[in-house]
């Protein structure tokens, strides 16, 4: 079946491909008669990036990926790595708590605690961010985004099954300039919203610039606090980032980058979905009816502080360039959750995690243009870290909650070495062969009430992940590429666990067939098609007992789709996009899934159950973006207005499929005003303009399923000075 289900994926792309290439050469026979003033205003920004783990143009680079700019995420009112589901297709921001689980394709981590990276790896200035807890990423000062869909094993490799966000700042620059920007905004209950952020760079020296980032973030509670009154789901949030940049030679140089970020919130505050808690069980439950309302015990807390440091050296040696990159991570992470999602004290769960982690990547590369290219390099990652638990329950709200009290420690090391080659066998025909065997080590021990009950277990995981692939360029303008990958992610414990014995790794096979295309100098088409095989997937649901957590494999899972990417420049003034991205996700042999089906007076019966050939978690079948910048020269400066409308299908959160957000969309409109000097703009602007009630995530258990809503509609200005 397989066999055949791979056929067919084949034999639609080259159907697919031929319709393509005649339409491809239709238009550039077109583009060829333009004028040249016609061309003149026209044109899509040619973009550079670094894919492939060395600069080149967006068009050229044979794997899938969106790459945004600055201006691109600032019209489209991203502001954060999680909100990139507006603009990136087949990519859904997904957080559970405080944890953020971004999916690409429908792989995607469900992990929440230390040790259990996601398998969408974050990098930022090349530095690998492990802990989802710490991946809050917010775009202050941006060159590009880069999100790649699919796995990338090899030139990347950690923990990259899904795919991998690589955000880039810019270097220090030895001209002054900076800007800053204040933005106010307006919630349900005259709820507040305020952003303050700064950048400034200049020298420091002949040899020397530095750069400074600056953040203030804060929100007023939009959500009832149906116990006490007032609101929760506040948050405060500051952020300080610094890059020195020396330049002692013309063919040298050192960055430097320091990180500061705090958070204080309450926006773990859940409510039951469709009244779904155990509390209804008894008198005095007080149950939410409507969105962004919440009934807890207590207020809950979710606060963060991570330290960051970066040091990254570049030499270049005539033919060859020699980089080397360090990266380290002191993170605090402290939530008090209620469990049951009611007044009533039926469950709660405290988390104090506390993790470091250091890594060191050297590369060598090939820097002279000429048919054959390539790269060699090792990494090395360390981490280590200590966690408190308290999952606790009671049987009815008049007993005190009780429980394990679990103190573990987890710690570890890898270890990898990657090369990847790329050839013009014939003019317009590249080859690419890459690999990389890593060799990682986990270290468990685990205290429940005081007592070790594991003592220091390890395991080691030997992996070697490989990429075949091939790129034609079929004219200037037209590239079509195919490749096959593998990826992998170790083995993990499970930090909510007694359990000595890690999950299996999970581990994909990836076949993927794409067309980039620039027919004419306005429009841009780009499609990916593929097909995953995908083995011992790592799943985290509720544990039966209520507040906490178990970690499984599931066998397998097959993973097949597509997506289509438009950009439209017809004039200067106006510029269109879109995207859509289908994805078939289905569970296979997975016959001990952890299921909950929901009982009739509140809270749901935990059974294991066979969920095989169902949709996969957090992978709709249809899902997209269009949007558009338009801008008219008025009034001795520019107007313009931008506008963006992200939608999905139906989006399950349980392997059972029980329970699920419906399809919706989520739309965001500015309008703005800079003077010819470009020194300041002010601008108005609407988020989730229609004021969509939409769960960014559901949680089901014994004690309830509860969720969160999406901020609902936000309406506010902002100001911008360029200096």
């Amino acid at each position: 079946m397989r066999g055949l289900k791979l056929r067919l994926f084949v034999t639609a792309t080259t159907i697919l491909t031929q319709s393509l290439f005649s339409n491809v050469a239709l238009a550039q026979d077109s583009a060829a008669t333009q004028s040249e003033e016609e061309q003149a205003t026209t044109g899509i920004e040619d973009i550079v990036v670094t894919a492939t783990r060395r600069e080149a143009r967006l068009q050229q680079v044979p794997v899938a990926v969106t790459a945004l700019g600055g201006d691109a995420l600032q019209s489209a009112d991203v502001s954060t790595v999680r909100t990139l589901t507006q603009l990136v297709p087949g990519f859904v921001g997904s957080r559970n708590m405080g944890v953020f689980q971004p999916v690409v394709r429908g792989v995607g981590s469900t992990g929440i605690s230390i040790g259990d990276e996601p398998n969408i790896a974050t990098y930022i200035d090349g530095v690998y961010q492990p802990e989802s807890a710490a991946n809050w990423i917010d775009l202050v000062e941006v060159e590009r985004v880069e999100v790649l869909r699919g796995p990338q094993g090899t030139t990347f490799g950690r923990n990259a099954t899904g795919g991998l966000i690589n955000v880039i700042t810019p270097d220090p620059s030895f001209d002054f300039r900076g800007k800053a920007s204040l933005r106010v905004g307006r919630m349900r209950r005259e709820a507040g919203d305020y952003d303050a952020r700064l950048y400034v760079t200049g020298p420091i020296s002949e040899k020397a610039a530095i750069d400074l980032s600056g953040l203030f973030r804060k929100n007023d509670g939009y959500i009832d606090d149906l116990v006490r009154g007032g609101t929760l789901g506040d948050q405060r949030v500051i952020d300080l980032r610094s890059k020195v940049l020396f330049k002692p030679a013309d063919n040298f140089k050192v960055v430097l980058t320091g990180e500061f970020f705090d958070q204080q919130s309450t926006t773990n505050s859940p409510q039951p979905v469709d009244g779904n808690t155990a509390g209804r069980r008894f008198p005095g439950v007080i149950l939410p009816t409507g969105p962004w309302q919440a009934s807890l015990t207590e207020v809950p807390m979710l606060n963060l502080r991570r330290w960051t440091f970066a040091l990254h050296t570049k030499l270049e040696l005539g033919a060859v360039n020699l980089e080397t990159t360090s990266g380290f991570l002191n993170l605090r992470w402290t939530q008090n959750t209620d469990s049951d999602a009611s007044n009533l004290r039926l469950g709660n769960f405290l988390a104090i995690f506390n993790a470091e982690s250091g890594s060191q990547e050297i590369k060598l590369s090939s820097s002279n243009p000429g048919p054959f290219q390539w790269l060699v390099g090792g990494y090395f990652y360390q981490f280590g870290g200590s966690s408190f638990l308290q999952p606790w329950t009671a049987a009815n709200p008049t007993l005190p909650l009780a429980g394990p009290t679990l103190e573990p420690h987890l710690g570890g090391r890898s270890f990898a070495g990657f090369a990847d080659a790329t050839y013009e066998a014939t003019p317009g025909l590249f080859v690419n062969l890459g690999g990389r065997y890593t060799t990682e080590k986990r270290e468990f021990s685990q205290t429940a009430n005081g007592t070790l009950v594991v003592n220091d277990v390890d395991k080691t995981f030997n992996k070697f992940n490989y990429k075949v692939g091939l790129r034609y360029e079929i004219s200037n303008t037209t590239n079509v590429y195919a490749s096959w990958s593998t990826a992998f992610k170790s083995g993990v414990y499970n930090m909510a666990s007694t359990r000595s014995v890690p999950v299996e790794p999970e581990e994909i096979k990836a076949a993927e067939f794409g067309i980039k295309s620039d027919p004419l100098n306005w429009l841009r088409v780009n499609l990916a098609t593929y097909y995953y095989d995908y083995k011992n997937l790592q799943l985290q649901s509720k544990d039966s007992l209520g507040a906490g957590y178990i970690l499984q494999n599931a066998a397998n899972a097959e993973i097949y789709g597509g997506e289509l990417e438009l950009t439209v420049a017809p004039t200067r003034d106006l510029k269109l996009r879109g995207a859509l991205a289908y994805t078939y996700a289905r569970y296979k042999d997975f016959t001990a899934a952890q299921g909950f089906l929901p009982q009739t007076d509140g809270g749901n019966t935990v059974v294991t159950l066979d969920a095989s050939g169902n949709v996969m978690t957090r992978a709709p079948k249809w899902s997209g973006n269009v949007g558009f910048d338009w801008g008219h020269d008025l009034g001795g400066g520019r107007l313009s207005i931008n506008g963006n409308l992200s939608f999905s299908s139906r989006l399950y959160y349980d392997f059972a499929n029980n329970f699920s957000q419906g399809a919706y969309t989520l739309s965001n409109m500015s309008i703005g005003w800079t003077p010819e000097s470009e020194k300041w703009k002010v601008s108005l602007w609407a988020t989730n303009l229609t004021n969509e009630k939409v769960f960014q995530t559901m949680r089901p258990g014994a004690l309830s399923t509860d969720g969160f809503y999406e901020q609902p509609r936000k309406i506010g200005a902002t100001v911008e000075v360029r200096f």
